[in-house]
């Protein structure tokens, strides 16, 4: 018998109906046992997915029961409020349609998300997630899955993705912070990359457009101790700096903390401007400014997306959907 997938591509319903000679609807009824068809038209179509190895979706079979959609959510740290502020809009957006959402935790390891998505490949019918892995290898993978790439823009026209977008917000940081007499602004960047972040390229361009220099950075573990670290190692070697953009609102958390430890006022001493947009930026003390994303937007979205993909006789879609954030101003900046 042949394999269900050629290469890295699925056998779908629209293969079995050009081998059979026939329309999709006279396959669906051969394979669901209907009585409208002829008995050797339904020998020549079973013969034709038995010779292809086709295995009916199992969103195919929801479309009677819908309870049996399943979607993998992909999280690289659910430790961390945004993702799970993302993963929760996404379960109650599939909780809406009846669907089940599995969630992964990464840890944030590129062999650890390796390893999840050669386990659900076989067990879902879509994946959902932020994937590091590159886009040959998350298609090799998948084996013709829809797939919905978060936070990343895409390279091939296999997938679909939603980019998140924040130099708008950014800009709009440092502009406010140069409004309000800044002149030595800091970075804390994510030191989970050997490379800079594209947030701090947003900030370079932004600091640049306001004649400024970005050379004020320090790296930050994603933890509130880490942004507390990032902080007195920033204001150690930029003892002038009088303000802060920070990689997330996580680091922002303890950047605050560390500058109340260190005996400076925020933000009069000390203004701080964090990225995410978490509820939990409003409870802090002061409340945290930041560059604002729609989790809840977010994960609805990626969850329509990956409806859309599962309701068309392939996963293969070249749609690109961007989130932009923005400015939200508190008292801490």
């Amino acid at each position: 018998m042949a394999s269900s997938e050629t290469g890295s591509r699925r056998v779908t319903i629209d293969d079995v109906a050009r081998s059979a000679g026939v329309s999709r609807q006279t396959v669906s009824r051969a394979l669901n046992d209907k009585g409208e068809i002829g008995v050797s038209t339904k020998q020549r179509v079973l013969d034709a997915a038995l010779e292809l190895g086709y295995r009916p979706s199992r969103f195919a079979r929801g479309l009677v029961r819908q309870d049996a959609i399943s979607v993998g959510l992909v999280i690289p740290d659910l430790l961390n409020p945004f993702f799970t502020e993302v993963a929760a809009a996404a379960l109650d957006a599939a909780r809406a349609r009846g669907w089940h959402v599995v969630v992964y935790d990464t840890g944030d390891r590129v062999e650890e998300e390796r390893g999840t998505l050669e386990v659900i490949a076989s067990q879902v019918d879509a994946v959902v997630g932020y994937l590091r892995q590159p886009e040959d290898e998350v298609d090799k993978l998948m084996r013709g899955l829809p797939v919905v790439l978060i936070d990343r823009e895409r390279r091939t026209e296999r997938f679909s993705s939603i980019r998140i977008d924040g130099e708008g917000g950014v800009h709009a940081a440092i502009r406010h912070l140069v409004d309000s007499g800044h002149r030595r602004i800091g970075m804390l960047d994510h030191a989970g990359r050997s490379e800079p972040s594209i947030r701090h390229d947003w900030f370079v361009s932004a600091m640049s457009a306001c004649g400024l220099d970005a050379g004020s950075v320090s790296r930050a573990d994603q933890s509130v101790e880490g942004g507390e670290r990032a902080l007195k190692a920033l204001l150690t070697d930029h003892p002038a700096t009088t303000a802060v953009f920070t990689f997330n609102d996580i680091i922002a958390i303890g950047a605050l903390r560390a500058a109340r430890r260190l005996g400076r006022r925020v933000p009069r001493d000390l203004a701080v401007i964090g990225f995410d947009g978490l509820r939990l930026g409003s409870l802090v003390e002061p409340p945290l400014s930041t560059v604002a994303l729609d989790t809840r937007g977010l994960g609805a979205l990626a969850v329509e997306q990956t409806a859309r993909l599962l309701a068309t006789s392939s996963p293969l879609s070249g749609d690109e959907l961007v989130v932009r954030a923005e400015l939200r101003l508190r008292e801490s900046a």
